[in-house]
């Protein structure tokens, strides 16, 4: 009687994980190329601020609530808005990254899935960086918005934009910190089963209201950020159901089937052997 049974836990779980030291190198080398290849972009300062007022005209008309509002509310307090600063600054990349280690080390098939998605994501999120530099809303005059990150701050970004060497201020469409967050939040849905497994909805949203009251970008960035992620979801086949041995049926159906044969005195089928 055979009593093996197939992996369904760590066993499976072991046999899907990828290579981890190549795991390492293709996220590190992906960071990398996006990083310089949004210095590409650097220079293009008419450009991106004609682009500016082409997106707050597109705002208007399509009557969405004007980015001043949410900085209105999170300049009540000192607190407040340092608080915000400091999510933008240190959330966007540390929950990214736990999210793909968590994965990695207990969800393997979904690691893969959201790693895909996510570069996919982040390339032509950079296409577009490349393609339609814009200046964001903390720049535009005619917004009459403050940039929280110099008043207050926390901030990553240098005083002058133009020549600023560590990132490039003129990429603001897509937001990868709404596309990230939310793809964080979709995946934490995905691979888990609690009943409060939708609260990771908090992420982008909280992310949301962060970007668009320190100024750093405007709602159409979100939105374009949301449809990209959309396209590369659709692209992107979903995690794999858990791999499964041969079913407790499937075993025994064979000897079933066998028992099931006409038998005689000569073994089993051999009806008219003798003849």
């Amino acid at each position: 009687m055979d009593s093996r049974t197939e992996p369904e836990g760590e066993g499976a779980a072991a046999i899907h994980r990828p290579p981890l030291v190549r795991e390492l190198l293709l996220v590190a080398g992906l960071f990398l190329v996006y990083k310089f290849g949004r210095q590409l972009a650097n220079g293009h300062t008419v450009e991106a601020f004609h682009n500016a007022h082409r997106v707050w005209d597109w705002e208007r008309a399509l009557r969405l609530p004007g980015e001043g509002a949410v900085q209105s509310a999170l300049l009540h307090g000192d607190t407040l808005v340092r608080s915000a600063n400091l999510y933008y600054v240190a959330v966007h990349f540390t929950a990214t990254a736990a999210f793909l280690v968590w994965l990695y080390l207990r969800r393997p098939d979904h690691y893969l899935w959201a790693r895909r998605v996510l570069a996919l994501v982040t390339g032509a999120a950079l296409a577009l960086h490349l393609t339609f530099p814009l200046a964001p809303p903390r720049m535009l005059h005619m917004g009459h918005l403050v940039d929280t990150g110099q008043l207050y701050g926390p901030t990553v970004y240098g005083a002058r934009p133009a020549t600023d060497s560590m990132a490039n201020q003129f990429a603001a469409m897509p937001s990868l910190h709404f596309g990230w967050a939310l793809m964080v939040a979709i995946g934490l849905i995905a691979a888990t089963r609690s009943r409060w497994r939708w609260l990771w909805l908090l992420h982008p949203l909280v992310t949301l209201l962060v970007i668009v009251g320190t100024a750093n970008h405007y709602w159409l960035d979100a939105v374009v950020a949301t449809t990209l992620l959309g396209i590369a979801l659709a692209l992107v086949p979903g995690p794999s159901a858990k791999p499964q041995g041969i079913a407790p049926a499937a075993r025994h159906a064979v000897p079933a089937a066998r028992s099931a044969e006409p038998r005689t005195a000569d073994g089993p089928g051999l009806v008219g052997a003798g003849r």
